[in-house]
């Protein structure tokens, strides 16, 4: 199944693309996406654990069963004083 993927901040820095589209077997969970995604585009690998992911508008745990099609952000943590 098709997952579309949006990076935002430093997470679309490391992957060197603002959106990008992952091809995953049918009944990925959202952990699954994180794997892919870090073995896809390896600069993500120490910063996809602290990011916090949403799928089609809204945060989701990594145990999530991805639908065709899902629209997932991936939102790295930002500071601030």
């Amino acid at each position: 199944m098709m997952v579309a993927v949006q990076l935002y901040a430093s997470a679309r820095e490391a992957a060197g693309a603002a959106a990008l589209t992952l091809e995953l077997p049918a009944h990925s969970r959202l952990a699954d996406l994180r794997r892919e995604l870090a073995r896809a585009h390896p600069r993500l690998v120490d910063l996809l654990p602290r990011c916090a992911l949403a799928v089609d508008n809204e945060f989701a745990a990594d145990d999530l069963t991805l639908a065709p099609g899902a629209v997932v952000a991936v939102l790295p943590p930002v500071g601030g004083g």
